[in-house]
């Protein structure tokens, strides 16, 4: 990418969005693969990640090429996605936080044994991870009270994108 193409007021902002939300899902399967287990709200937490970084693409396509319109709708697309993503962040750190009752489907898999004994075997070998304690906290926050914050972020650089640019 030449110089020239990151003078576009948008080309930054898309970048960095691109960049932070890439490296958010992927220090989470950074964690995950060294043995930091996910419960289910925090894979459901992953979601916005998987939708918002090909639309932070595209947006910035349309931001290289000069398309402001299309780049812009993204962008506001972008935001409200990041805002949710950070609005259940915030939801699941309080849920670890004893706040607020979690979901009641945070448990293991659980299928139909054909015996007492096959049913026995499973609950001992079923691990469930609990959405309601938090795997690892840094600097006091869980990976969901940071995700939170790594959205609101995302939503404040998306909003700054989203608006007309300056002539």
């Amino acid at each position: 990418m030449s110089l020239a193409l990151l003078s576009r007021p948008k080309v930054p902002l898309l970048l960095a969005i691109v960049l932070l939300a890439s490296g958010a899902i992927i220090g989470a399967w950074i964690f995950q693969a060294f043995g930091v287990v996910p419960c289910e709200l925090c894979l459901k937490e992953r979601w916005p990640y998987y939708a918002g970084i090909p639309l932070g693409l595209a947006a910035l396509f349309f931001a290289v090429r000069g398309a402001d319109r299309s780049c812009r709708s993204l962008c506001s697309v972008l935001a409200i996605i990041f805002v949710v993503s950070a609005l259940f962040g915030l939801y699941h750190a309080g849920v670890e936080w004893g706040f607020w009752k979690g979901p009641t489907d945070c448990t293991g898999p659980l299928q139909r044994g054909g015996s007492i004994n096959d049913f026995w075997q499973q609950l001992q070998s079923v691990k469930v991870v609990r959405c309601d304690e938090a795997a690892l906290r840094i600097l006091g926050l869980s990976l969901a009270g940071w995700n939170a914050v790594i959205s609101v972020l995302l939503a404040g650089l998306a909003f700054k994108a989203a608006a007309p640019s300056r002539s």
